[in-house]
């Protein structure tokens, strides 16, 4: 201990290495960065430098917002204790919870993260429908729990995983309009989205052809670890159709972008069309605003059919402590005005960001909703050959300007933009000066690198053609001649 800040001790970096797991995902792992404390859309490094947050959804409206940290302290001094009792924060908490969605979706089932969500919402389906066949995306992440790896092939689809895909999930391709099996530089969006559409309606064939029905549907709204996707138009509505008269339920996973992130909607399911209505949504990260808290939302059937099953009973989940706090960061969503925030700034960004676009072609497609958008990383905009390398460079040349963002997508090419709810029209700027800048110079870096493999493989042709110059001249100097022998030796 060298000494301390603000009352927090001053102390080396741990040893990664040592003391966290190689499988452990850290930011910057070469050379983590060290957190000690948090405010709004800013966090500190132990040594006070402040870094702005582009990526942190789970603060969702802010790190340590006074009103959710007095929440959060006022009920731990009152009572700490399991769900096993009557307490009105969880009734006030569902009734304030399903008030944003359609009526239709109105119980509630509260657990602590969106892996137990995620898992919870496939029993649902499992006691409901009575059939086990589920239908996800690729490039999907929905948690970290066994039954979750079986529909995240963002996790069981990379090489040296000993987790596979179960037999009865069925992988149908992302309607990723720019970078997908079908792309929008290839056909219409309605020929786009009929094609996406049909490789679901293909999976239900499959599962009837088996003599078996759907048991679900799910994905995310917009698909974050995928790349920041955005679906077609209609593209919900259709597949769940279609999921519905295969026997099945259609699950919305809200984890990473629900809560007012897109802006004009509280949900981004809701961004496809105002009628549709899933059978079950599920939420967390942003709920309690860094404290483990999750929810399953679904209608009263669903709910009716689990409950003849076994008990259900999570020791935390909806907790008084834990929903207190996910009360008070619905109260800052409504008082600070939120969702506006996330429209006004997040229309600047985009604006900005493709305003940006033509004089950067290492900017390949620009996409997202009001605090939910994606940088898709390129070499060449006309193959879309995704630039990982120059992203990741990007990424930590973005860090020694103090501006924290992240990388993913299925060729982690993808500049994604999640900020706190809090995020500024000054912060938006300050980040797209930067990100030009930046821009600018991975460009200039990148011809200079070509200019020079180009240098070094015109001096290796001339060396090469010289060469062969000589040893034609040499083998010509040694050759008998035919004609003064006779044509022959």
């Amino acid at each position: 201990v060298s000494g301390n800040n603000g009352g927090i001790k001053k102390a080396s970096k741990p040893s990664v290495k040592q003391q966290v797991p190689s499988s452990c995902q850290l930011f910057f792992r070469r050379d983590p960065l060290k957190m000690v404390r948090g405010s709004m859309q800013y966090m500190y490094e132990q040594d006070g430098t402040e870094y702005l947050d582009c990526i942190n959804n789970v603060a969702h409206v802010g790190h340590c917002h006074p009103h959710v940290v007095q929440a959060g302290f006022k009920q731990m001094r009152t009572l700490q204790t399991n769900n096993r009792y009557l307490h009105d924060h969880i009734v006030t908490l569902a009734e304030r919870l399903c008030s944003t969605l359609p009526s239709q979706l109105c119980v509630c089932f509260f657990v602590n993260s969106g892996s137990e969500a995620n898992d919870l919402a496939q029993r649902l389906a499992l006691y409901y429908t009575k059939n086990r066949d589920g239908i996800c995306l690729d490039h999907a992440y929905h948690g970290h729990v066994m039954s979750c790896i079986g529909i995240s092939p963002y996790k069981f689809m990379h090489g040296g995983s000993e987790e596979k895909k179960p037999d009865h999930i069925h992988v149908v391709p992302t309607p990723d309009r720019y970078r997908g099996k079908y792309r929008d530089d290839q056909m219409s969006m309605s020929e786009l989205t009929d094609a996406y559409v049909g490789e679901v309606q293909s999976a239900c064939d499959s599962v009837a052809a088996a003599g078996r029905g759907v048991s679900f549907f799910i994905s995310e709204s917009m698909q974050s670890c995928g790349g920041q996707v955005i679906f077609p138009p209609g593209y919900l509505r259709r597949v769940y159709d279609i999921v519905r008269r295969s026997g099945g339920v259609c699950i919305a996973d809200e984890v990473q972008t629900g809560f007012g992130r897109v802006g004009s909607k509280w949900w981004a399911f809701q961004l496809d069309d105002d009628q549709l209505v899933p059978d079950i949504v599920t939420i967390g990260k942003p709920m309690g605003n860094g404290h483990p808290i999750s929810a399953v939302i679904t209608t009263p059937a669903i709910a009716e059919a689990f409950r003849r099953g076994p008990d259900y009973f999570n020791t935390y989940g909806g907790n008084p402590v834990s929903c207190a706090i996910a009360l008070a960061v619905l109260d800052v969503i409504e008082q600070d005005k939120l969702r506006e925030n996330a429209v006004r700034v997040g229309e600047h960004l985009k604006r900005r960001l493709q305003e940006m676009q033509p004089r950067h072609p290492m900017m390949g497609d620009v996409r997202g909703a009001g605090m939910f958008l994606g940088i898709d990383m390129v070499l060449c905009r006309r193959t879309r050959q995704p630039a990982g390398q120059a992203a990741e460079t990007v990424l930590w040349r973005l860090r020694s300007e103090h501006i924290i963002m992240s990388l993913d997508g299925p060729h982690e090419n993808i500049l994604k933009f999640k900020p706190p709810m809090c995020f500024s029209l000054a912060n938006a700027n300050q980040l797209c000066d930067t990100l030009d800048r930046i821009f600018t110079e991975v460009e200039a870096d990148l011809a200079a690198s070509a200019a020079a493999a180009a240098a070094a493989t015109a001096v290796a042709a001339t060396a090469a053609t010289a060469a062969a110059a000589v040893a034609a001249a040499a083998a010509a100097a040694g050759k008998p001649d035919r004609e003064k022998n006779g044509g022959c030796r």
